[in-house]
């Protein structure tokens, strides 16, 4: 009995494995596929040392394919059942709207893209605590209940990028940068009255998209708000200009390859995304009315004090 267990054992092995060299094909694909996302994974929640052309990520790369291959070569006579529920898997998910082959295959192009492209991060340092000047006055300048806000938020959405699909999760994001495009092609900067700091409210500012650095940064911050986005001011000392929360690190990947690759293609080509990371871990992109796309070049980067609209 014990003899015919055995032979009924090999028997299903023998019917399990793949003739050469197409197992050697098989293993190496299904390599690759395993290999990807727990990649992304690790690399996503592991600190980045900075290693010049991101050394450290081609050596944990491969470090992962060579352990999944050695694993894989011995699990050799299961390979098709490996192979089937990895498939059934990935079927799941994309019926379900979960982790599917389309997901697989977007956290490999975005990981790839960022690996290739590193936006340029700032961080905020507070070199002296100083008052926000004309705090009260611009906190009540923001006026983002105003429903002729709200409007001229609505009607930047619905002109720009309404039809970009895919980015549920960011949906908020890319609607902020409709409302950032629609304001910097229009703004016409004029200076306060030569004396006086002139501060004018966001409805205000709707009437000819005109004025100064802080009364762009008002209009920005009191649309993107209306429409749910995080804006928040940044004081350098002589100017002052919005910044726009996108979330973590793994988000800036995301961001990063739509701004370049899907919504200010021709404006961000051959340019760097420039964003801070405050204390908490949290990247802000530059929205200044000097900037052609989200993330541009900075005006003045000695940070002074920030003002947060959450």
């Amino acid at each position: 009995m014990i003899r015919n267990a055995v032979y009924s054992i090999q028997k299903l092995k023998q019917k399990l494995q793949v003739r050469k060299p197409w197992d050697n094909v098989i293993i190496f694909a299904l390599n690759i596929l395993i290999a990807i996302p727990i990649f992304i994974i690790i690399h996503q929640n592991i600190i980045d040392p900075n290693w010049y052309f991101q050394l450290d990520r081609i050596f944990l790369f491969i470090s992962i394919l060579g352990i999944i291959q050695l694993v894989l070569r011995l699990m050799r006579t299961i390979i098709i059942l490996c192979i089937g529920l990895y498939c059934i898997a990935l079927v799941y998910g994309t019926f379900s709207g979960k982790y599917g082959f389309k997901s697989v295959i977007e956290d490999y192009q975005y990981m790839v893209y960022a690996m290739n492209d590193s936006p340029n991060p700032q961080d905020i340092i507070i070199s002296k605590l100083l008052p926000f000047p004309n705090k009260s006055k611009i906190i009540d300048a923001i006026e983002f209940e105003n429903p002729r806000v709200r409007d001229f938020a609505l009607m930047a959405t619905n002109k720009d990028f309404k039809d970009i699909r895919g980015y549920a999760n960011y949906r908020t994001i890319i609607q902020s940068f409709a409302v950032f495009k629609e304001i910097n092609l229009r703004w016409n900067y004029v200076s306060d009255p030569k004396g006086k700091d002139y501060i004018a409210k966001a409805t205000e500012s709707l009437r000819y998209f005109s004025g100064d650095c802080d009364d762009h940064s008002i209009l920005m911050a009191a649309a993107i708000k209306s429409i749910g986005g995080t804006p928040r001011l940044i004081h350098t000392g002589g100017h002052i200009y919005p910044e726009i929360l996108i979330g973590k690190k793994p988000d800036l990947e995301i961001i990063n390859f739509l701004i370049k690759k899907v919504l200010f293609v021709d404006e961000s080509k051959g340019k760097t995304i420039h964003y801070h990371i405050d204390e908490r871990g949290q990247i802000w992109l530059n929205l200044d009315y000097t900037a052609t796309y989200p993330g541009g070049p900075f005006m003045s980067e000695e940070i002074l004090g920030a003002l947060t609209f959450n």
